[in-house]
């Protein structure tokens, strides 16, 4: 019998992805599964499902799931994490949901240091919905709703909610990562791995941005999306570690 080297991660249930080919979000979640089922916290779990792509992943995640309203999942998070801060509570949120009609959302919840993690997927337009603008989609790209490219004039430079968000004292952990490779795609595990300790240890607020991919609404095959997400997203959207407790001193 030959070596069993790799498995479904017991974070995740048995049902196919219904992801578009290429798409990352099917690499995000493997990452999510196995980092609580790495941490011993499966049973303790309980994820917010967002609006956009993801919005079935509750039937993917192999622990409690909370369904939330459009950009109001870190309100839910909070409420949730506030009722049963035992429990380890994370959202799941793509840039519509978390950086246009959820920003305040998410804004407060930092401000307020919510012991909750955020996994935030930038893929830089509205993937659900018919690939209009995000508040993410870069300078010059084309969308449904801007078809010859994103203006500077009419819609302002895309929004980097990593850099914003680290501007709050609440934050206590915010990075950016990249699935991009498989080398980023480590990387990426090891910093959601970093958010998920945050919350366990109780020291505040925790976001993970990931740099994702939609090769259906950007017109491109799966590899040449992963290959504009680097030469093209990675340039605009840095990445690396902009918040650690440590560098904040809440490691007590």
């Amino acid at each position: 019998m030959g070596k069993v080297v790799f498995k479904r991660s017991e974070g995740l249930s048995k049902k196919e992805f219904s992801y578009c080919p290429g798409c990352t979000h099917g690499i995000i979640h493997r990452l999510v599964a196995e980092v609580i089922e790495e941490l011993g916290i499966i049973d303790k779990t309980i994820g917010i499902s967002p609006v956009g792509c993801s919005v079935m992943n509750y039937e993917f995640f192999n622990c409690d799931m909370q369904q939330a309203a459009h950009g109001r999942a870190p309100a839910v998070a909070t409420g949730i994490k506030r009722v049963r801060p035992d429990n380890i509570v994370f959202s799941y949120q793509g840039d519509g949901d978390l950086a246009s009609i959820g920003t305040a959302e998410i804004i407060h919840a930092a401000h307020r240091s919510e012991n909750i993690t955020v996994i935030f997927v930038n893929n830089a337009i509205y993937g659900m919905t018919g690939g209009q603008m995000a508040p993410t989609t870069l300078i010059g790209q084309k969308t449904t709703t801007s078809p010859y490219g994103r203006e500077e004039k009419h819609a302002g430079k895309p929004i980097k909610m990593s850099e914003l968000l680290a501007t709050i004292p609440g934050a206590s952990f915010i990075e950016r990562v990249s699935v991009h490779d498989p080398a980023h795609v480590r990387k990426a595990k090891k910093a959601i791995k970093k958010a998920f300790e945050v919350q366990v240890e109780g020291k505040g607020f925790s976001l993970v941005e990931l740099i994702s991919t939609c090769p259906v609404n950007w017109g491109k095959t799966p590899q040449d999306a992963l290959n504009w997400a680097k030469e093209n997203m990675i340039p605009y959207y840095p990445l690396g570690n902009f918040r650690t407790p440590e560098e904040d001193g809440k490691n007590d």
